[in-house]
């Protein structure tokens, strides 16, 4: 990132932005859990029910929350810090906004990590998060209502649709993103290859064991064997 894109990337006006949006996001956590233990008297929950039923989803939020911290210095060294605060306190996926970045930066016909990364391609960057991430809040508040019809209409003809839509959604985008990238040269290839097993063993291994929190630091874990792989890969 060249200086001028630094400074924009990090600039005044995109950290009051950032604070903005992140505090919105609080806001509506403390709303929804008052809500919540309001109703608990409701649903038969005690009170003692009630606290460890939050001090068990804030641990389980730890392991997760480590996990994206990982993609997450990436970012901020691609994409700046506002920026990065802004897109990963609204969603909440670091797989996701990593790739909209991706998507992003190859329609401007960048890299993110070219040098001539411009302040224009910064702008479709932004853009194309934006974007991107807006698609499924503007459905989800119009058609929420609907959503549960249409899911069981198609669980009854085949439970098994909506899982391998989405699922072959997912892939298709990230085989994109790192084919591109591993037709680079030898050692792209070597760390997108040792990545993928990397992921493949360890989901195997959280699925047998049952490790839900290992399933959350799968790509982290895999995005570091991957990198370090193909760093290592340099000196051979």
């Amino acid at each position: 990132m060249n200086e001028s894109v630094f400074q924009v990337a990090n600039s005044t006006p995109l950290w009051i932005m950032a604070f903005i949006f992140v505090g919105i996001v609080m806001f509506q956590a403390i709303v929804f859990l008052r809500m919540a233990k309001k109703a608990a008297p409701d649903a038969g929950m005690t009170q003692k029910e009630v606290k460890t039923a939050i001090r068990t989803g804030f641990i389980s939020s730890l392991g997760p929350s480590f996990a994206i911290a990982i993609v997450l210095v990436s970012l901020i060294a691609l994409l700046g810090s506002p920026l990065t605060l802004m897109r990963i306190g609204i969603i909440g996926s670091a797989a996701t906004e990593s790739a909209a970045a991706g998507i992003g930066a190859d329609a401007f016909g960048l890299e993110l990590t070219s040098d001539n990364f411009s302040l224009e391609a910064f702008t479709t960057v932004v853009w194309t998060m934006s974007l991107g991430g807006m698609g499924w809040l503007i459905f989800t508040a119009l058609f929420t209502k609907s959503l549960g019809k249409t899911q069981k209409k198609i669980e009854k003809k085949n439970p098994k649709t909506m899982a391998l839509i989405s699922t072959g959604a997912m892939l298709g985008a990230f085989g994109y993103l790192a084919s591109d990238q591993m037709v680079t040269s030898i050692n792209h290839t070597i760390a997108g290859a040792v990545a993928l097993i990397s992921m493949a063993i360890i989901m195997i291994v959280a699925e047998k064991a049952d490790l839900s929190w290992l399933k959350e630091w799968a790509l982290g874990i895999a995005m570091v064997i991957g990198m370090t792989s193909g760093y290592l890969t340099t000196f051979l």
